[in-house]
């Protein structure tokens, strides 16, 4: 269970305050895997870091009962000065899981060959993706949080990913962000809109993608 209160955040524009995610209030339930809707600029990647931990709310807070990710893909997480295999193990002490064991999964995975012992910031951006995403993958969190990212790299490296990540959807649960509806049917069961800084939780993901298909329209 994730349980979300009286959370605020915003941002200074130009001298003015927007308000992102507003007084925010929401239970989301274990063993779910929810799609979390919403239009452009709607605050689901603000909420997504939140969550996890990456970003600071004006006011409230988050709780939760099980492990939950960074969010898969966010590359920023990533310190660029740090070789990948120095991210790798930076990333394995703070989750406090066996950091050999992590460094050989992501090495094996991401398939980055010397590489993984070089700078982040001489990676492309489809490296930094293999990187960040074996590592997500290679710890199991009770709910992984992604966003906009299920696969990464070429056709068979896709194939990859997308198999390993429903491995992982078997014995844990998600929170996706993803423009792709035929990707969202995929890997959830469940949806939350997220409209002018509110929320609403829907049990039926078809309820969810068409209030959500209404907004844009």
């Amino acid at each position: 269970m994730i349980h979300i209160e009286n959370l605020t955040k915003s941002f200074y524009f130009q001298g003015h305050r927007k308000v992102v995610i507003d007084d925010l209030s929401l239970t989301l339930p274990t063993g779910k895997s929810l799609a979390l809707l919403g239009r452009n600029g709607a605050g689901k990647s603000t909420l997504l870091q939140i969550i996890a931990g990456t970003m600071h709310a004006d006011s409230g807070r988050v709780l939760s009962d099980g492990s939950i990710s960074w969010p898969v893909g966010l590359a920023s997480s990533f310190h660029r000065d740090l070789t990948g295999v120095e991210n790798v193990r930076f990333v394995a002490r703070i989750y406090g899981v066996d950091t050999d064991q992590l460094v050989a999964f992501v090495e094996e995975f991401s398939e980055l060959g010397k590489s993984f012992h070089a700078p982040l910031r001489s990676y492309s951006s489809g490296m930094k993706s293999r990187l960040t995403f074996g590592a997500s993958m290679g710890i199991k969190f009770d709910t992984y949080l992604v966003d906009e990212v299920t696969a990464v790299g070429d056709r068979l490296f896709k194939r990859k990913s997308r198999r390993l990540f429903r491995e992982r959807m078997e014995s844990a649960s998600a929170i996706m962000v993803n423009h792709s509806m035929g990707e969202i049917r995929k890997f959830c069961n469940a949806g939350v809109v997220l409209e002018g800084g509110k929320a609403r939780y829907f049990e039926d993901l078809e309820e969810a993608i068409a209030l959500h298909e209404e907004t844009l329209s």
